[in-house]
Order: C-alpha cells, then structure tokens, then sequence
C-alpha cells in the first residue's frame, strides 16, 4: 500500500514538476534556498539573504503588474513605503503584534492603488511610468509637512530619520543574533515561497490570462467585451498587496521605516528603479524570472566585495573597495543582459526545453529502435 502511494506521488511530481521547466526550477532553487543556512553562515550573509528574498518578492509583484498587464509603473516602491510606514506606525504608536501590523498595511497598500490606479489609466505608456513616478514623491514631501498650530506631519513620520525601534521577529536576548537571523531567513523565505506561488496561480488564472491579452492587443480585448479599466486597475490592487505586505515585513526587518523606502533603491534598499532592474535582468512576465534577477544582483556586490578584499591582501594593494565593486559589478550585469537579453531566469528555462525536447528525441528513436 505504502509502495503504490509513492509510486502516485512520483508519477504525479514527475508530471507536475519534473516535466515542467519553469517550475523545475523553481523546486531546484527552493532546495538550494533550504539548505544554504545549513553551512553556518556569519550574520551579514544571513542578512543579505533575506534581503534577496525580500528584493525578490518586491520584484514579482511588479512583474505581475507590468510584465503580465502592460501597465509601466516606475512609483511601485509606493506600496512598499506604505506598507513599510504603516507597519510601523501601527507598531510604533498603537502597540500591535507584528502578525497584527503585518496584516492591517495591506488595505493601506491597496486603497494607495486604487487612489493612483484611477487618474494613472487615463493615460499610456512612458505618460504612464511618469505619472507613476511622481506619487511617491509626492508623499515623501508630504512626510515633511508641518504646518505650525495645523499639522505636523513631519514630527510624527520621524522626518528624515523615519520611524525606529520596531520589534524583531525574534528578541534578542534570550535569542541569540544567528538564531534570530536564521529564524528572519526562514520566515522570509516562507513568505516568499507562499506569495509567489499565489502570484503564479494568479497568472495562470483566467484573470491572468485577460491581463496577458491585454498586454498583447488592449483594443482588441476591448471589441471582446472586456472591461479593461477593470482588470487593469485589479492589476495594480493585486500588485500592491504583495508589495506593501513585504514592505512591512522589511519595516521590522530592519527595525523601522524611512522615506529611502519610498524612492529608487539599492541592491540592499528595495526601491522602484532597483525593481525594474532586477526583473528585466531575470526575466520580465515570467514570474520566476525576478526572483532569479533578484538573487543575482543582490548577492553579486557581496561576492565582488569579498573578492576584491582577498585580491587587495594578496597582491599587498590598498584598493578602494567600493569603487572597484560598483564598476565590476556594472560590467558583469552589462555583459549578462547583453549575453541574456530575454533574462537570466528565461534563457535558464529555454535551455531546459531544448534538454527535454532532446531527451524526447532521443526516446523516440529509441522505440523505433525496438519496433524494427
């Protein structure tokens, strides 16, 4: 009994994963993500990969916006920013639980979609990604406001420093610094893994499916009878529930919130230039492809760094590390989208087609082999 059950298990894992590419490496890159904080690793590594998880989920819930419906925001870090400062609003001024602070920024994430998505859809394209940009502009000057005997806006959003002193997802003490850092990792990559399937499963919905024939041919979605305003405006609410969930998850992570989270971003600070980078490198409208991008080019500068500093010991040279960093790191992503134009992520899943089409020729040939 047992046998038969592990044999429906591996027929069925077989068929749904083995023989799909894109989720063949999906399943390849949760293994690794699993195992990689088994070889002890310091806490700034341990740091840096939450980040990538964190950068990474920020990344897909721009590509289901743009890469799936065609709607180009450049203010996406908006919703993370909104979901980052009332995180931490909710946590600094009322007391909640994290799990509580974490759950009340997502109507604050969607309702800021719902406020930009209706005056952004009257307009297309590069007027689009403009209009997008200027809102979380807008906000971070609003976060300065003080009207004297009015309103002091500035006094309560921390101003420049922002707001701090959050609680982590583990105290230390009792816990000690790798514990919590394992434990941050963990959860981070649990949120990721959870969003990204629904995210996929979204994209492969029928409402997925009316965002892609959107994107391909919007007027002719229209003479179907397609409400596009709708579903273009569903994209941008969906979109900014993931983003403002994980940018509250960033505000404890980093023990506060601040106006840098509303604007363009680092490989290590999240914003909405650094998002568009990061899944154009992995692979727009894919899902998996920003992930990827995301992990590259989070890890990347921390692998350079690290090198640059054996070189300098070993050579006896005194080089100026962050430079050298910042250029390596600039000619290696210039020299993998020019390699890769289509995505790391996408030329990754390509690649696993054409080894499958090859084995299924190969089989063929094989049982014509046997029937002469």
């Amino acid at each position: 009994m047992v046998s038969s059950y592990l044999r429906r298990f591996y027929i069925s894992f077989a068929t749904n994963i083995l023989d799909v590419p894109p989720r063949l490496l999906a399943f390849l890159l949760f293994l690794i993500l699993l195992c990689v904080p088994l070889g002890k690793l310091s806490g700034y590594i341990l740091t840096i990969l939450v980040l990538a998880n964190i950068n990474a989920l920020f990344a897909t819930s721009w590509d289901l916006l743009v890469g799936r419906s065609g709607q180009i925001s450049l203010g996406h870090a908006l919703f993370f920013g909104i979901g980052a400062y009332s995180t931490a609003l909710f946590s600094h001024y009322f007391g909640l639980p994290i799990w509580a602070t974490l759950l009340l920024s997502i109507p604050f994430g969607v309702l800021a979609a719902l406020l930009v998505g209706f005056p952004s859809l009257r307009v297309k394209g590069p007027y689009l990604a403009l209009v997008t940009l200027a809102f979380p502009l807008i906000l971070v000057r609003l976060f300065f406001l003080d009207i004297p005997g009015v309103i002091n806006i500035k006094n309560i959003m921390g101003a420049e420093f922002g707001i701090s002193g959050l609680p982590s997802f583990l105290p230390v003490p009792p816990y000690t610094p790798y514990q919590r850092g394992i434990t941050e990792y963990y959860i981070s990559l649990l949120l990721l893994c959870v969003c990204a399937v629904a995210l996929y499963k979204i994209a492969r919905s029928k409402t997925g499916i009316i965002f892609v024939s959107i994107l391909d041919d919007e007027l002719a979605s229209k003479a179907s009878g397609i409400n596009t305003t709708r579903y273009k405006l569903m994209a941008f609410t969906i979109s900014a529930f993931f983003a403002s969930l994980v940018g509250g998850f960033y505000a404890h992570f980093m023990r506060g919130a601040s106006t840098s989270t509303l604007l363009f971003g680092s490989p290590t600070a999240p914003g909405s230039f650094m998002v568009v980078i990061m899944t154009i490198f992995g692979g727009i409208g894919t899902i998996y492809g920003p992930i990827v991008g995301a992990y590259v080019l989070t890890l990347l500068p921390t692998f350079l760094r690290e090198i640059i500093v054996l070189v300098g010991k070993s050579a006896n040279l005194t080089l100026a590390i962050e430079e050298w960093t910042a250029i390596i790191y600039i000619i290696i992503a210039v020299v993998f989208v020019v390699a890769w134009s289509r995505g790391i992520g996408t030329s990754i899943v390509e690649k696993l087609n054409e080894l499958k089409e090859i084995e299924e020729i190969r089989k063929d040939k094989k049982k014509g082999k046997k029937r002469r």
